[in-house]
């Protein structure tokens, strides 16, 4: 089965990217959606920065009034965890 890959910034790896064993090719508009995510993110923890001892900023948590009972066992994963272990088990084998 093919190995999935993890992306979570908007950063490119170097040179053009080519079919090979083992990799994945993104379209223009998945890199173009990453990127857009990536550049959204840098600013909500830019603006977190910057109202740091303020009252009231521009970024504000989103809290459900009703949570979904289905939810409760969610957890969040910890995508550098993951990445750092993908790599690991990539260099093993």
């Amino acid at each position: 089965s093919p190995v999935s890959r993890v992306v979570y910034n908007g950063k490119r790896s170097g040179g053009p990217r080519s079919p090979g064993a083992g990799t994945e090719i993104f379209t223009p508009a998945h890199e173009e959606n990453v990127r857009f995510i990536y550049e959204a993110w840098q600013c909500v923890e830019r603006d977190l920065r910057s109202q740091m001892g303020s009252e009231r900023g521009l970024v504000e948590e989103y809290v459900e009034k009703m949570p979904n009972p289905s939810l409760k066992a969610f957890k969040p994963v910890d995508l550098s965890d993951l990445k750092r272990r993908n790599t690991q088990d990539a260099k093993k084998s």
